[in-house]
């Protein structure tokens, strides 16, 4: 049976360290084959799409929260993994901030590596990304977060957003416009 009026959009990760990863994109690939009805976007992981968020250190973090100085080297490993990433240069394992953050690195692919550091970012606010969660910052607007206390502040604060105004944030803020671009998708935003 043949479908041809539907189209299909597969979003897959392409952690390009990771084996198994890529067997099963080569292998989707080789089934989707020149289908014109079937659109395959890669994208490195869900992980990395956030940590890659222009945003990102902005909305978490108040202009002076401790987080910020706390948080420093991960902030740095992050602005030199994503900047490594997005040039194309994909040797981010020798990188000395990455390397001072993760001291396992070697044991670690790009999702692993990304979820980390996310995860160490976000952590106890309310933009917290784990294995398991997404915070409620991420998926609601400004200040509808069930738990929040009133020393509960981030970034947005002052400028709360309206959650179809994060989703654009994100989409513009991140390399999924270039990707559904790339597959001559385009989002109505």
């Amino acid at each position: 049976m043949r479908d041809d009026e539907n189209k299909f959009i597969i979003v897959l990760d392409n952690s390009f360290d990771n084996v198994q990863a890529y067997q099963e994109q080569k292998a989707l690939k080789k089934y989707a084959g020149d289908k014109s009805n079937i659109f395959l976007i890669n994208i490195i992981c869900f992980e990395y799409i956030l940590l890659e968020f222009d945003k990102l250190i902005e909305w978490i973090y108040a202009p002076d929260d401790e987080f910020r100085i706390r948080r420093q080297k991960v902030i740095e490993a992050r602005e030199k993994l994503t900047e490594t990433i997005q040039s194309g240069r994909f040797g981010y394992k020798a990188i000395r901030e990455i390397v001072n953050y993760d001291s396992n690195l070697d044991k670690h692919n790009i999702e692993q590596l990304s979820a980390k550091m996310l995860f160490d970012l976000t952590r106890n606010t309310g933009f917290e990304v784990s294995k398991r969660m997404i915070g409620d910052c991420w998926t609601k607007s400004c200040c509808e977060w069930h738990g929040r206390q009133d020393n509960d502040i981030c970034g947005l604060d002052s400028c709360r957003l309206l959650i179809k105004d994060k989703m654009k944030n994100v989409y513009y803020g991140t390399s999924l416009r270039m990707v559904f671009s790339d597959v001559g998708l385009e989002v109505l935003a």
